[in-house]
C-alpha cells in the first residue's frame, strides 16, 4: 500500500491506496472512515475506533501494558531509509504474543513491526519499504478527494454504540489483561426481531485485541463450527444456542478459546 498522512493539531488525516489486488482508496478523518471502490462504484463511509493497527501501535497510553509484557532494548537498524530503535515486547504469560518493534529514532513512528509466537518465532511482519517524513501533504486536498463521490453509490453501514449486558451477554470470567473497550450492534438488513441485531464486543490488553461477534443462528450460512489460524489472527466459530458467534484476535488460540468458551447468555 502506498499511505499519505497528515497531522494538524488534533486532527489526523490519511489516504491508504491498495497496491496488490483490487484497486482500493481508504480515506480517514480522524474516526470517519471512507472506502473507494472502483470495480464496483461503491464508496463505504463509517465511523471506526483505532485500537492501535500498524503504525500507531504504542500510542496506547494504557498503562497495563507494562503489567503484561517486560520491555527489552535490542540495538538499532536501519530500515526504509531511516535509524531505528529495535524493542522487544515480550509477555509475562502465555496469554499473548509477544512484539518486536522498530521507531524512528526523531519521531517516534513504528517504520517495522514483528508479531511473535510463544517460542519467538515470526508470524507477522509489517514495514514501510520507502518513507518520506516531513512530505508536503495538504489536509484540505486530502479532504476535497475524500468528498469527491460523484459517480458512486454511497453506502453508509450503521454502527449503533451499546453494551454487551445490555444487549443480554456477559464473559463468566475476564480474561487476564484483556478488558472490554466498545461493544457496537449492526442493524441487520432483514429486520430481524427486537434485540437480534448482529453485535461486536471488542476487548484489549492495551498491545492485541480480540472481538467476539454474535449474530441470530442461520443453518444456511453456518454450516460447521471451526478453528482458523492465519498469521498472527485466530479465528473460531461455533454455535451457541441460536446464536452463531465469531471469536477473532491477535492472540494464541488457548486465549480465544477463553472469550468462546467464557461467554453466556443472560436469562
Amino acid at each position: 500500500a502506498k499511505i499519505w498522512h497528515v497531522c494538524e493539531g488534533d486532527q489526523q488525516m490519511e489516504r491508504v491506496e491498495t497496491l496488490t489486488g483490487a484497486p482500493r482508496s481508504i480515506f480517514r478523518h480522524n474516526d470517519q472512515v471512507v472506502t473507494f471502490m472502483p470495480d464496483h462504484k461503491v464508496v463505504r463511509s463509517e465511523k471506526r475506533e483505532s485500537l492501535g493497527m500498524f503504525p500507531q501501535l504504542l500510542q496506547s497510553a494504557d498503562g497495563r501494558i507494562a503489567d503484561y509484557y517486560k520491555v527489552k532494548q535490542e540495538g538499532t537498524e536501519r530500515v526504509a531509509g531511516v535509524e531505528a530503535d529495535i524493542v522487544l515486547l515480550v509477555p509475562k504469560d502465555s496469554m499473548r504474543f509477544g512484539y518486536r518493534v522498530w521507531t524512528e529514532q526523531k519521531k517516534g513512528l513504528v517504520v517495522k513491526l514483528q508479531t511473535l509466537d510463544t517460542d519467538g518465532k515470526v508470524l507477522e511482519q509489517a514495514a514501510f519499504s520507502e518513507l518520506q517524513l516531513d512530505a508536503p501533504v495538504k489536509m484540505d486536498k486530502l479532504l476535497q478527494m475524500m468528498g469527491k463521490v460523484e459517480g458512486y453509490r454511497v453506502e453508509k453501514p450503521v454502527l449503533v454504540k451499546t453494551s454487551a449486558s445490555a444487549e443480554g451477554w456477559v464473559l463468566k470470567a475476564p480474561v487476564a489483561g484483556f478488558k472490554p473497550m466498545s461493544c457496537y450492534k449492526r442493524p441487520a438488513t432483514a429486520s430481524p426481531a427486537s434485540g437480534e441485531e448482529p453485535l461486536q464486543w471488542i476487548f484489549s490488553d492495551g498491545l492485541a485485541s480480540v472481538s467476539i461477534f454474535v449474530e441470530p443462528f442461520d443453518r444456511a450460512r453456518h454450516e460447521r463450527e471451526s478453528s482458523l489460524s492465519m498469521g498472527a489472527t485466530q479465528t473460531i466459530t461455533r454455535q451457541l444456542d441460536a446464536y452463531w458467534v465469531t471469536v477473532m484476535g491477535e492472540v494464541p488460540m488457548s486465549t480465544l478459546k477463553l472469550f468462546a468458551n467464557g461467554l453466556e447468555r443472560k436469562k
